[in-house]
């Protein structure tokens, strides 16, 4: 099988399982699981908040639970543990199952949202949402959120911190879906910062032997400037005059004067107007002795 094909088989088991173990323990409490592969087996952790139910008289429900898990779902030698959730209303899962329990009750959703929110924070919650949605109060769907507190929407910190439960609400009218999030006290977000009063500064400063900023960027005299343009580091004549001076010397070396050129002085004319009345020259001279008289005049 290939990996990507194990990965989807492993998501959709985690699902069932997940699913299988909401239903089996709604009154104990059920708030999450984690799966892990061992090599002693397959381990299951069960969050509760009454682990009393989930163990059942002389531990009955429990192997009834491992038991199932090992027939219908495949799993080679399933270890189940039970854990109790220390603070309730910091777990989304439970959160979400008493919301929908309210609202089954009769509870209007804004009281229900808004008590449910409100509890959440109160037990310490950096921050917290919740989504309703479907006919929470007509025939026609809608999506109705309560939010407090800091939450992350997307992201590597919306994967690891924040916890996440959902739950359905069967009314008359329809189902209603709840979702809840919650980002539980001392989570270390990367956006977090502190400020620190009565601080002692002192040793955050710069040095007062090395000098401030001002001695950095101020401006050298006219006499420093001088020498920078005469000499380099080491003494020696400053590389670009010296460049300067090379490249004048070449101009001066390879440039012509206009008097190094020939002059129409020192065309013979003479000879020149013999050559043309000679009838042994030909056409092309001709022509290019006149185009040399032509430019001479120029």
């Amino acid at each position: 099988m290939a990996d990507e094909q194990q990965f989807i088989e492993n998501g959709i088991r985690r699902s069932q399982i997940n699913e299988f173990s909401a239903e089996e323990l709604p009154r104990a409490g059920y708030g999450g699981m984690d799966l892990a592969q061992t090599p002693m087996g397959t381990q299951i952790v069960l969050k509760a908040e009454k682990p009393g139910m989930v163990i059942g008289k002389g531990g009955k429900n429990i192997r009834e639970i491992t038991q199932t898990l090992e027939d219908e779902f495949g799993l080679e030698e399933p270890q189940v543990d039970v854990q109790e959730v220390e603070e309730p209303d910091l777990n989304a899962q439970i959160v979400a199952d008493r919301l929908a329990n309210a609202l089954e009750r009769g509870w209007y959703f804004r009281k229900a949202g808004h008590t449910t929110l409100e509890r959440i924070m109160e037990a310490g919650a950096l921050g917290a949402e919740i989504v309703l949605s479907g006919k929470v109060t007509g025939a026609r769907g809608r999506v109705e959120k309560f939010s407090d507190g800091y939450i992350k929407h997307n992201g590597e910190p919306a994967e690891e911190i924040v916890d996440r439960g959902k739950g359905v609400a069967v009314m008359q009218l329809g189902t209603i879906g709840v979702n809840v999030k919650i980002i539980p006290p001392g989570s270390d977000l990367p956006d977090d910062f502190h400020i620190y009063e009565d601080a002692d500064t002192e040793d955050l400063g710069p040095d007062p032997d090395e000098g401030g900023v001002e001695e950095l960027i101020e401006a050298p005299e006219d006499g420093e400037l001088e020498e920078l343009s005469d000499t380099s580091e080491d003494g020696s004549e400053d590389a670009a005059t010296t460049g300067e001076e090379a490249v004048e010397e070449v101009f001066e070396e390879d440039v012509e004067t206009p008097g190094d050129e020939d002059t129409p002085e020192d065309v013979d004319v003479e000879e020149l107007e013999a050559d043309l009345d000679d009838p042994d020259v030909e056409e092309e001279e001709v022509d290019e002795v006149m185009d040399e008289l032509e430019e001479d005049d120029a």
